[in-house]
């Protein structure tokens, strides 16, 4: 998975009074959890946009420039309910040794035949939980619509792997093609129908020639 780096200050206070100097200087103060003691440090609002505003999912190194970092991953961020300015960040420690349950965007692959007769493919799920260790934290989990006819739906189960762990029921449904107005159904018997037609027509026209 890949990895940001966010550069940040170890915090001197944590008041009240300590945390609005720090808003009004730029600074999101943070603490990070997870090891023998919790970390409070600061960073530039700016140093999170690209782990914030993005459907990508990543793991942080935090760097304190007093030399120490820490691998960690985003636990919860709180907003400002007007500015949406970033107010405050929760960060995981990652071990090594020790599994991690994060979530992971979905990424639809294929070509489905109910879209192409029609249908609407739906997300259901656009993110799943992965419980795995950090190493084998994948980047995204494809879903594969291709086999999928109109009604037809991909559970959880299709996207299972190995090395990590999907914290969801087996009848979690990830995409499905929901029919519309102008939806051809087609089942496999109409499409062998289909071929036969198609080939019978092309030998009558090789025999006319």
């Amino acid at each position: 998975m890949k990895s940001i780096t966010i550069n940040g200050s170890q915090r001197e206070g944590v008041g009240k009074k300590a945390t609005k100097a720090l808003r009004n200087a730029g600074q999101v103060p943070c603490v990070l959890y997870g090891g023998d003691q919790n970390v409070h440090f600061s960073a530039p609002e700016l140093a999170f946009s690209k782990l914030v505003y993005t459907p990508n999912a990543h793991t942080v190194v935090i760097a304190i420039e007093n030399g120490e970092t820490y691998d960690a991953v985003l636990q919860d961020i709180q907003f400002h309910p007007v500015t949406d300015r970033i107010l405050h960040v929760d960060f995981y420690r990652l071990f090594e040794d020790k599994e991690i349950a994060m979530d992971i965007p979905v990424r639809v692959i294929g070509t489905s035949k109910g879209v192409l007769n029609g249908g609407i493919l739906r997300k259901n799920r656009r993110k799943l939980r992965v419980k795995a260790l950090p190493k084998n934290l994948p980047d995204f989990l494809e879903a594969d619509i291709t086999p999928l006819k109109i009604g037809g739906k991909l559970y959880v189960t299709a996207l299972e792997g190995e090395g990590y762990e999907l914290l969801h029921s087996d009848n979690t449904v990830v995409v499905q093609i929901k029919t519309a107005r102008t939806a051809v159904v087609v089942d496999d018997e109409d499409d062998e129908e289909l071929e036969a037609g198609a080939e019978a027509a092309t030998d009558g026209a090789e025999a006319q020639e």
